[in-house]
């Protein structure tokens, strides 16, 4: 199981009051949602190894040379990503909790955590299940290594939308591995990626069911001299005139699967790795119920915080 961390925690911290908070007052929701649904999604799915995967650079430079809007809009006035000011603080007590409890944290300089997921996907060799509620990961799904996405967009943890190749088909009406080139031509609002200008969901479709891929449309495009649909006239048009986004975007799109990363064991730990360094943490921030739950999950001894 591979959790998109930022995903979750931001998550939490939007479904958790911020009045949940530390013995001296600061907030803790995002970190105890964190944990809590982390409890509840190895209680309910039971994996043999959990990986929360981390943003170490959310806004890589390689995208953005790209494709310069890249997340442009999330960018805050003093630089670095928007973060709510009740929840920055909290991401750092989340990293030494994840440590203390000896849950596996990956990140990788200059990548985001998407492409941590699809390095790590592509390297096991067993069924994986993606926690997140990003459409980007759509395009990792793949039946026959059993890489699916459980999405939490919807109802958040306790009512996850399981996402695999079917689901992609019948949600967007196209083959179920062909997400990033669909995104490509649609856009995504979201993170700063314009699309095709006057091309939607249901045309992006239409051209990928014709001709199986961007690439092969826009040979298609290239060659063609008597309009016909999908590649009408102003079809036609709309492609041309996206020439420059078009030669961009894919690799802004595409999740990277190939991130020379160690090897990662991932291993649910059988008992705290530093326990004393956890009990102080739960203590100060407030969160011995969250711990006692996630350890409960994982079978922890039941005074494992004294």
């Amino acid at each position: 199981m591979l959790l998109d961390a930022a995903s979750l925690y931001f998550r939490a911290f939007y479904g958790v009051p911020t009045s949940v908070t530390s013995p001296d007052g600061r907030p803790v929701n995002a970190v105890r949602g964190f944990l809590d649904m982390t409890a509840r999604l190895i209680g309910a799915h039971s994996p043999e190894r959990l990986v929360a995967c981390w943003d170490d650079d959310w806004r890589p430079a390689f995208r953005v040379a790209a494709l310069p809007s890249y997340k442009a809009h999330r960018v805050a006035a003093e630089g670095g990503e928007e973060v709510p000011d009740e929840l920055g603080p909290q991401v750092p007590v989340l990293v030494d909790v994840l440590a203390a409890a000896g849950l596996a944290r990956v990140g990788a300089p200059g990548y985001e955590a998407d492409d941590v997921i699809g390095t790590l996907a592509t390297r096991a060799r067993g069924p994986v299940d993606v926690v997140t509620g990003d459409r980007d990961l759509f395009q990792l799904v793949d039946d026959a290594r059993g890489v699916r996405i459980l999405y939490t967009a919807r109802g958040g943890i306790n009512d996850l939308d399981v996402v695999d190749e079917s689901a992609v088909a019948e949600k967007y009406g196209i083959p179920g591995r062909a997400y990033a080139d669909f995104a490509v031509l649609r856009g995504d609002p979201s993170d700063g990626l314009p699309g095709v200008s006057g091309v939607g969901a249901k045309t992006a479709a239409a051209l990928i069911n014709a001709f199986g891929s961007l690439a092969a449309i826009r040979e298609a495009a290239a060659r063609t001299a008597v309009p016909t649909a999908p590649l009408t006239a102003a079809v036609l048009k709309k492609l041309h005139a996206a020439g420059d986004y078009l030669d961009a975007a894919p690799a802004v799109v595409a999740v990277v699967t190939t991130i020379d990363l160690p090897p990662v064991d991932g291993a649910l730990p059988r008992s705290p790795a530093d326990p004393d360094a956890l009990a102080a943490l739960a203590e100060a921030h407030g969160l011995q119920n969250s711990v006692r739950r996630l350890g409960a999950t994982l079978g922890w001894a039941p005074d494992v915080l004294g």
